[in-house]
């Protein structure tokens, strides 16, 4: 007896190696900002609002030729019962000012330039250096309103729906942004020759410990997460061989904070370890760098298995052997550590609940070998402080090609727009994005598009995405080689991560630090141009079989 089927096999031989990544998993950085406040203004001729996200102009009326609107405010200092708080008008002398926020209002007349218009002079002389002048308003610390008038007439406004505690609101160019009023606004700084130590992960992950494991004197580690058993391994030796040993981490990475940074982060305080983390007003704490006595360890990648312990994430990191560069890095360390909304361990500890994270636990070959290099000059860049400006000043100043690796990258962003000026002046420029399932689809757009542009306009720039190829598991390094300068740091380039966030990243002027992270980069880049999408050759593969199988009858006897 014979019984006939028609059946379709092949969907469950050849498809499953196309299978959607489930939707609940949660990307592994910090790319999803947290709410901020938001500031809005408005020009000095109307009362219809303008959002801080649009660039708003510093408003034009005039009084004597003079602008008159609001240059900064602090409505929510770290002192008992807000007092001291202020908002700095800009006037000439003699005007009348009115200043308004629906519930009190406070009039003077303006001795002429910026004044701090505040209702506790004692206090706000404390808090800023401009001259002071009293009454002032009770501002809020959440949803504000205050206009400025003069004679009855609307000048300026300004508005907010949360006052980040500690922080003044200053106007740019752009609009508005916070900047904590106790944390110094550092500009880059740059320091002379110096020999550095270049590699690559998850090519060298012995590196990173291997610098901790030197230490005799400080370890200053500051990082976005720390999970990695093995470099607690190396802090808690340090610290019982009587090296100093500080931690810095962020109090609320994206997917909650895991449990296995808690395990880390208490035996490290268990072992005498200050361990602290930092909250607001830096939305992310997110520099990976280490002090070690007097070197400074700069990399793309977190404490991690997945990172540091090379065990997925394609990085580039850098040692630089120079006491002034350890002393720079030291100075930021030191200023989020006295942050006021930086907590001890023990203290933050007790009011978080923790989440269960994966582990990854990927084995790659090591192709690229660490590499000491002669460094001309070495320029340290910092976010929210000044990291955006100096890159895009970087690429603007390129000559011949610039090479960028980045996880993701903002398609409306200055650097976006800072490589299509280099591409139009002739600079090769190429763009390697990362290809993980929840950046993919946003990368290949941003391909598509950015390589169309060079197409219809003939212009020398391309993207590709990462084909890993066995080399690593995933693109998360952030690195740029311009003509002989290197870039490497936390920086993500979008917006959020250059203007509110924590980020290092160091610029080596090295013609054999260029020389290495280029032969890399060519490397990862001749790999991901090897074929078509392996996702599209296996639905071609499914296509055919299925086609296949569908003209066919299966006999099966028993």
């Amino acid at each position: 007896m014979s019984y006939a089927h028609r059946v379709v096999l092949v969907l469950v031989l050849v498809c499953p190696a196309v299978v959607a990544s489930p939707a609940a998993a949660t990307p592994p950085t910090a790319a999803v900002p947290t709410a901020t406040p938001s500031i809005e203004t408005v020009s000095n001729a109307t009362t219809a609002a303008v959002s801080n996200t649009t660039t708003a102009a510093i408003p034009d009326a005039t009084t004597d030729g003079a602008t008159v609107h609001v240059v900064a405010f602090l409505p929510n200092p770290t002192t008992p019962d807000d007092r001291g708080e202020f908002v700095v008008v800009s006037a000439p002398e003699g005007t009348n000012v009115t200043l308004d926020d629906g519930e009190g209002r406070v009039s003077f007349v303006a001795p002429g330039g910026d004044v701090a218009v505040t209702s506790n002079p004692a206090y706000t002389s404390n808090l800023t250096d401009t001259p002071v002048v009293s009454p002032g308003l009770e501002l809020a610390n959440g949803r504000e309103t205050v206009t400025l008038s003069v004679n009855g007439s609307v000048r300026d406004r300004f508005s907010y729906t949360r006052a980040e505690e500690g922080a003044v609101a200053t106007r740019t160019e752009d609009g508005w942004s916070w900047w904590p009023r106790a944390l110094p606004k550092r500009p880059v700084t740059t320091h002379g020759s110096a020999n550095a130590t270049v590699f690559t992960l998850p090519d060298s992950p012995e590196i990173p410990k291997s610098t901790l494991r030197e230490a005799d004197t400080r370890i200053l580690l500051a990082g976005y997460v720390v999970t990695s058993p093995a470099v607690a391994d190396e802090l808690v030796a340090a610290q019982e061989r009587g090296v100093h040993v500080e931690v810095l981490v962020d109090d609320a990475p994206v997917g909650g904070f895991s449990r296995q940074s808690a395990q880390v982060l208490d035996r490290l305080a268990s072992a005498g370890v200050t361990v602290r983390v930092v909250g607001d007003p830096h939305s992310f704490h997110h520099p990976k760098y280490a002090v070690v006595d007097n070197r400074a360890l700069v990399m793309t990648e977190n404490w991690k298995p997945s990172g540091t312990g090379g065990n997925k994430s394609r990085g580039w990191g850098v040692i630089v052997h120079s006491a002034s560069v350890a002393a720079d890095l030291a100075r930021t360390f030191e200023d989020d550590s006295s942050l006021p909304q930086t907590r001890p361990w023990s203290r933050f500890e007790r009011r978080t609940s923790f989440v269960d994270a994966d582990s990854a636990t990927g084995s790659y070959p090591s192709r690229s070998e660490p590499t000491r290099v002669a460094v001309d000059s070495v320029a340290v860049l910092r976010a929210p402080d000044n990291a955006e400006g100096a890159v895009v000043r970087r690429l603007d100043s390129t000559d011949d090609r610039i090479d960028v690796i980045q996880p993701t990258v903002e398609p409306e962003s200055p650097f976006v727009f800072a490589l299509k000026r280099a591409a139009e002046r002739g600079v090769r420029v190429r763009l390697l994005l990362g290809s993980v399932w929840y950046v993919e689809d946003e990368n290949r757009r941003l391909a598509d598009e950015l390589n169309a542009w060079a197409e219809r306009t003939g212009n020398p720039l391309s993207v590709r995405l990462a084909r890993p190829a066995g080399r690593y598991g995933a693109i998360h390094a952030k690195g740029v080689v311009a003509d002989d300068t290197v870039l490497v740091g936390s920086l993500n380039w979008n917006r959020h991560s250059a203007r509110e966030n924590r980020e290092v990243v160091v610029a080596l002027e090295s013609a054999g630090a260029a020389a290495y992270y280029r032969r890399v980069f060519d490397a990862d880049w001749r790999a991901s141009n090897r074929g078509p999408r392996p996702e599209l050759v296996a639905l071609a593969v499914c296509a055919v079989l299925v086609g296949v199988v569908a003209l066919r009858k299966i006999e099966f006897e028993s």
